[in-house]
């Protein structure tokens, strides 16, 4: 029973500090950018770039691009991934965007940021980058046959040309500059502009509560909940309840639910931009940069979404708040396990584990990442977890590059898309890369200089572009269908 009750107490504490720290602003902004990809930006304007005949140096490059638009996880990103490559996408492009999408799309990015800090987000996105096209060039030298018979076999696509509307671009955008200027840890955003004290003077005892009630342990990278927390927390159970009265329909039209739970979306956005202190009778409210940066994001968002088209803004807050149901359920939940899990698992095990970078503990952090399936956005608490427990950096490189990618749900849809020998060849891959980039991140932790990194990467480099010309001068035979 004791257990029992660690376990949950573990859970609450971590999913309580989860809320109140880590949501408002990183994942709100991020849900609705999600949302206008998926209903502001035409198809064709991703896919025409994707063809098997268009110029490598394009057509990579572009299916990475369209895979950090994209915020879903493993299983998600199939259907995305079969759609264009049965309407004639080659198998590079088309595994390059399989790939990067689920690690690198731009909340995977700003999360890894929030919660690991800037220097993993920038090694994730270098690494996944490279790597991605890395593999995804690989794949079409292997199966370079299949891939012309596949071409072969569909007509001429990708020729469709489409725009952005923009209104759409500039909604896009300002999304995009209010996650910016809701995570970037830096001057002037999080400088204090003025101070305000309310004559709270409950203020410290509910601190004192909180702190009674959802105990931590710094040590083991645990949070508590602040006064501000528990008020964001309560702003985010009114944003659920409201959300799901103006939203859940919206296709059919907007209501006076729509507009409340906008209006406290933005209100909670301000609120977590703002710093909250409890003092002797009262509470110390700071206006930072932040606030400011975060108002002008948002007053940007309204101007372009007042430019939509009914049908449009509709569609994106409905794609949004699908997104939302989709993932935020499974995210909460594995939150808190991670919480229970924390209470049992020993630093000594991870240490032993993967506590060095070293081949063997990037391989276990890697095998882990594949079989142990989470939700997309749930791997990177995990790896705070594990960073917190003793692992090295470079083995939890190589986890974050993994687990986003495979497993074992997705590995079944991806055969049904292109056959057991292409998915265990791009299982492969995805295993010995993500090794690699965990032993050449460990090594920049530990001390190796940036050169003979940098001389790795380019012979890396050096050898895939060489293979790769000398693929492009062989001549072909023509493949029927």
């Amino acid at each position: 029973m004791e257990l029992a009750l660690t376990l949950l107490q573990g859970g609450a504490g971590s999913l309580a500090s989860y809320l109140a720290a880590h949501v408002l602003l990183c994942l709100l902004p991020a849900f609705f950018i999600a949302g206008a990809m998926a209903a502001l930006i035409p198809k064709a304007s991703i896919t025409r770039w994707l063809g098997r005949g268009t110029p490598a140096y394009v057509s990579y490059p572009a299916a990475a691009a369209a895979g950090s638009l994209i915020a879903v996880c493993s299983c998600t990103i199939v259907p995305l991934f079969a759609g264009i490559y049965k309407k004639g996408a080659g198998i590079g492009p088309a595994i390059t965007f399989l790939f990067f999408a689920p690690a690198g799309n731009i909340m995977a990015l700003a999360y890894t940021g929030n919660i690991l800090g800037p220097e993993f987000a920038l090694a994730r996105l270098l690494l996944c980058l490279l790597f991605g096209i890395g593999i995804g060039l690989l794949m079409a030298m292997i199966f370079w046959r299949d891939d012309a018979r596949h071409d072969a076999e569909t007509d001429t696509l990708f020729a469709a040309k489409a725009s952005i509307a923009p209104a759409a671009l500039g909604v896009l955008l300002s999304l995009v500059g209010l996650l910016i200027a809701g995570t970037l840890k830096l001057w002037p955003l999080t400088a204090t502009v003025f101070t305000l004290d309310a004559p709270l003077p409950w203020a410290q005892s509910w601190q004192t509560t909180l702190l009674a009630w959802v105990p931590f342990d710094a040590a083991k990278g645990e949070e508590g909940v602040s006064f501000q927390g528990s008020v964001l927390i309560g702003l985010l159970l009114l944003i659920g309840v409201t959300a799901w009265q103006g939203l859940e329909n919206i296709v059919e039209g907007a209501n006076r639910w729509t507009w409340v739970a906008l209006g406290l979306t933005a209100a909670t956005l301000l609120v977590a931009a703002m710093r909250m202190t409890p003092g002797a009778g009262f509470l110390e409210v700071a206006f930072t940069g932040r606030v400011f940066g975060v108002a002008l994001a948002l007053w940007a968002v309204g101007y372009f979404a007042h430019q939509l088209a009914g049908d449009d803004w509709r569609a994106w807050l409905w794609e949004a708040w699908r997104f939302v149901k989709q993932i935020f359920v499974l995210l909460v939940l594995g939150v808190f396990i991670v919480g229970m899990v924390r209470q049992v698992i020993r630093p000594e095990w991870i240490e032993s584990l993967a506590g060095s970078n070293t081949p063997p503990a990037n391989a276990v952090a890697v095998g882990f990442g594949v079989f142990m399936y989470f939700p997309t956005l749930v791997e990177v608490p995990v790896a705070r977890m594990f960073l917190d427990l003793g692992m090295h950096p470079g083995p939890l490189l190589a986890y974050l590059m993994a687990d986003p990618e495979l497993s074992l749900q997705s590995m079944l849809m991806v055969a049904a898309v292109i056959a057991w020998t292409k998915t265990l060849a791009y299982v492969g891959l995805v295993a010995v890369f993500s090794v690699c980039a965990g032993l050449i991140y460990g090594a920049w932790v530990d001390g190796v200089g940036w050169l003979p990194l940098t001389m790795a990467l380019g012979l890396f480099l050096a050898i895939l572009v060489g293979t790769l010309a000398w693929f492009k001068r062989r001549p072909l035979a023509q493949v029927s269908p």
